[in-house]
């Protein structure tokens, strides 16, 4: 049941992926990244629930909350960069 779940959530991650492969702009590309970020550290969490392994649990919400922080820093540069 849970294993099924995990795979139809990689599947679903895949889905950004192939959107952003076709497209050349880099805004969508950005949106696909900051996408697969966010499913990824949602399968985390459910491996670490799967696992009963709350230290993968504990990662998974630090990347799920800090995560994209990285990505928006780098989205506001490339704003910049395009205003001059």
């Amino acid at each position: 049941m849970l294993n099924s779940l995990l795979i139809a959530m990689i599947v679903a991650l895949l889905i950004p992926i192939y959107e952003a492969w076709q497209d050349d702009n880099t805004w969508q590309k950005m949106l696909a990244f900051s996408s697969v970020a966010s499913k990824t550290s949602i399968i985390l969490l459910v491996v670490s629930i799967l696992r009963d392994d709350w230290m993968l649990g504990v990662v998974g919400v630090i990347i799920l909350s800090v995560g994209n922080a990285g990505l928006m820093l780098l989205a506001h540069i490339l704003k910049r960069l395009g205003e001059r």
